[in-house]
């Protein structure tokens, strides 16, 4: 089992500056590769506070300066924002300065907010994005390639800087349709999932979706596909500490809600109003979904979620909101200590014979 931390960089308010936020999400990628992590992932989004991170390519450069085993990797970038010639130069210059760490996770978008500010339909972002997919393979593993699609065009052209790993970095799929899903399945992809807020029925749910396009493909889930797990979690023996994770974890869904549906409010056009929903959860609902609580707690919840889902990979959510830096870094390193440690020896023991 692979453990991640997923950094969103988000900004709540102006009490915090986009320079702390930005040197946070450095500061949790370096300690959490002192704490064991395999992974750290980096979002990208753009023109508000929702995320404070418009290049993860970037980011995974700086970030490969300033560590040395932990994967780094895209979640994700947005395809169709992307011109793609210059998209694949920067892919191959990104994994020969990380010596190899650069897993790349890519995404068709879902907030037309951007994509009015990029000058992209976003009704077109799915035929884009499926050029897009035709495109990676071709210009990362073939000396000369060209591409002439509906919306992408590159005559025969070579990218200069190659990339370290053979024949190109793991591509992650993200995406709500399962026919893209299924892409990657064939294809023999990775693909990221989250089951959002929800407790044990929706993860239960996402597997059967997951199970479904799998053998809708000719394939088997747990032989084939590689998946991995985006979830909140929080340990702690303090209800406030956990209130305050929460608390952020619902900020996040807000603003991720009025955003994707249009709903988005704003005094000065940056920064987006937290408007609650009919639909928030509570935080009783919210303890009762998600691995919070205690450190036994926490690793039994894990546990039960594994047992349903099977990923390979979890991605903790350790950048939410304006959670308290000093104490998301201890969480990091708990994490590290103790809940993955012993997540990973309970499924690793071999099963007892009846």
């Amino acid at each position: 089992m692979e453990f991640g931390v997923f950094i969103l960089a988000q900004q709540r308010g102006y009490h915090q500056s986009s320079k702390q936020v930005i040197n946070n999400s450095i500061e949790q990628t370096v300690v959490a590769e002192q704490a064991g992590f395999n992974n750290a992932w980096y979002a990208e989004h753009h023109f508000n506070n929702y995320s404070l991170s418009p290049s993860p390519l970037m980011t995974i450069a700086h970030a490969a300066a300033k560590t040395q085993r932990i994967r780094l990797g895209t979640a994700v970038c947005i395809l169709p924002l992307y011109h793609p010639a210059r998209f694949l130069a920067e892919v191959g210059f990104v994994d020969t300065v990380s010596n190899g760490r650069l897993d790349l996770g890519v995404g068709s978008g879902y907030q037309e907010f951007e994509f009015e500010r990029f000058g992209v339909k976003i009704a077109e972002s799915g035929a884009i994005f499926n050029e897009f997919l035709d495109l990676i393979p071709k210009g990362l593993t073939q000396k000369i390639f060209e591409h002439e699609g509906e919306h992408l065009k590159i005559p025969p052209s070579s990218i200069a800087v190659r990339c370290l790993q053979d024949p190109m970095p793991p591509l992650w799929i993200t995406s709500g349709n399962p026919v893209t899903l299924g892409r990657g399945v064939r294809e023999g992809h990775n693909l990221f999932v989250t089951a959002l807020l929800k407790g044990n029925e929706g993860i239960a749910e996402l597997r059967a979706r997951l199970e479904g396009v799998a053998q809708a493909n000719g394939k088997d889930l747990d032989r084939d596909v590689k998946f991995g797990f985006l979830r909140c979690g929080y340990a702690s023996d303090s209800k406030a500490e956990i209130d305050a994770y929460l608390d952020c974890a619902r900020f996040q869904r807000r603003i991720s809600e009025s955003l994707k549906y249009r709903r988005a409010q704003s005094d000065d056009g940056y920064m987006v109003k937290e408007v609650p929903s009919e639909t928030d959860p509570t935080f009783e609902q919210l303890r009762q979904n998600l691995p919070v609580g205690s450190v036994n707690e926490v690793i039994d919840k894990m546990l039960e979620e594994i047992s349903i889902l099977r990923p390979k990979h979890i991605a903790l959510q350790t950048q939410l909101g304006d959670f308290d830096q000093k104490t998301m870094l201890k969480q990091i390193e708990l994490w590290g200590d103790k809940i993955i440690p012993a997540i990973r020896k309970e499924i690793e023991q071999p099963a007892t014979a009846a």
